[in-house]
């Protein structure tokens, strides 16, 4: 044990004294921050107010384009060529042509722009005019749009669970699915980028003949034991420097630019009005009861997950889940001359961990089923599929024997890999194929 522990040691402090780890280290949280802070630093920052002249052949919608503060809409010249040649020569935004069709109401127009318009304004002219058309249709037909509205009606569907005492509690299908799929996408990601640091690291070491003179001291096995275990503990180090990192960034931005957070304007949504959060949206009194109950039962949601249990399945189906694959990544690093090699031996162990996304839609609609039931059992899927079904409850029995069979699952590759391992890391120049890992795995040494 003390030289498995004496290659940990090694494996870990070589690792985190490279200059790659070290700006990593620092330079990942930076850019975690700024995809949080980025967005919410230029929406406190004023624009340029666009100007949007107005061709309304039809005369119906120039008057329902009101815009917003950063947008405003005036009248073109009638004649299309000269609009244009009018828009060239200005610093107007873009020119928004609507043509009279013959024999029914305009459901079409065009922008003119020096530049590509964007997305917002596309949205809010189409759903505009969208509403203005229909407007025009109900007067028509001699229908009143309140009327219409009126009829409308939300429907609220609420989920509760029942414990075997009875209790109900609340919870949210959206937030545990978020909480389900960010945990699994984590781990596949951390499986997949340790492992093969892992291969990488037994690749190097064998070409540049170094383990020829590190497994004269100790044995094959536990060398491979200690790099996948040090290289774990590399990852845990730089995952969660990461977290607080990124949280002492993220807060001590908020902090200094707490002011103009509070007067920066919402995040635009989508929304039949339009585009922008300052248009005035219709609403009946039923609906806002409906979206304030949504929101409530969201943050009851949010505070019936178990996010203790959560953050410790996470760590041990994280370390287990690794501690499997990277004995498979170290087998096959061992077989292998260099990276190119690995591709044949690469499709086989990489299967199982990409089914298991592809099935996460299939589980998360039914966590509860014998299909998410059997494949967060097999240690190969479970540490992605396993996450995917926490936060949607799991019974503790059904939990236990997961973790027990990935453990079992452990041990039976790292006893597999190991076997390989032995034979592998000491054969140079050779083409690998599985019949030559079938007789390395029964080799007697």
């Amino acid at each position: 044990m003390n030289k498995i522990f004496l290659i940990i040691q090694r494996e870990y402090l070589t690792r985190v004294k490279k200059k790659s780890f070290i700006i990593m280290t620092f330079l990942g949280p930076v850019l975690m921050a700024l995809v949080w802070i980025v967005p919410i630093y230029l929406s406190t920052m004023s624009t340029d107010v666009k100007v949007i002249s107005v061709l309304d052949e039809s005369g119906i919608f120039y008057e329902g384009l009101t815009g917003d503060e950063n947008t405003k809409f005036i009248k073109a010249v009638p004649n299309l060529e000269e609009a244009k040649e009018n828009l060239l020569k200005s610093d107007d935004y873009a020119l928004l042509y609507i043509p009279l069709p013959e024999a029914s109401l305009p459901t079409s127009a065009v922008i003119y722009s020096n530049g590509q318009a964007s997305l917002d304004v596309k949205t809010y002219i189409k759903n505009t005019m969208k509403r203005l058309v229909e407007d025009e249709k109900l007067r028509l037909q001699g229908i009143d749009r309140d009327v219409l509205r009126s009829i409308q009606t939300n429907i609220y569907v609420s989920a509760v669970k029942l414990d075997s005492a009875g209790a109900e509690e609340k919870s949210s299908v959206e937030i545990n699915m978020i909480v389900g799929l960010f945990s699994a996408i984590l781990i596949y990601f951390f499986i997949f980028l340790f492992g093969a640091q892992v291969m990488r690291g037994v690749i190097e070491e064998k070409t540049s003949r170094v383990i020829e003179i590190i497994v004269s001291s100790v044995k094959p096995f536990q060398l491979m034991m200690g790099k996948i275990v040090g290289i774990a503990l590399v990852g845990l180090t730089q995952f969660l420097l990461w977290v607080v990192l990124t949280l002492i960034l993220v807060s001590g931005f908020q902090m200094v630019y707490a002011d103009a957070f509070k007067a920066a304007d919402p995040v635009p949504t989508y929304t039949s009005q339009g585009l922008f959060p300052n248009e005035p949206e219709k609403q009946t009194e039923e609906s806002e009861s409906v979206q304030d109950e949504t929101v409530s039962t969201m943050i009851e949601g949010v505070m019936s997950i178990n996010f203790p249990l959560v953050l410790s399945s996470f760590v041990f189906f994280f370390l287990g889940g690794y501690l499997l694959y990277a004995a498979l990544f170290a087998a096959i690093g061992s077989a292998v001359d260099s990276e190119a090699d690995t591709q044949q031996f690469m499709m086989p162990i990489t299967i199982p961990l990409i089914l298991s996304i592809v099935m996460a839609q299939f589980v998360i609609n039914d966590p509860s089923g014998s299909v998410a039931f059997w494949f967060s059992m097999f240690p190969l899927t479970s540490p992605i599929i396993m996450m995917l079904r926490i936060p949607f409850g799991v019974q503790v029995w059904e939990l236990a024997l997961s973790a027990t069979l990935l453990i079992a699952g452990f041990l039976f590759t790292t006893w597999m890999a190991g076997r390989i391992y032995r034979t592998g890391i000491l054969m140079y120049g050779k083409k690998v194929n599985y019949k030559e890992l079938y007789k390395w795995f029964f080799y007697k040494a």
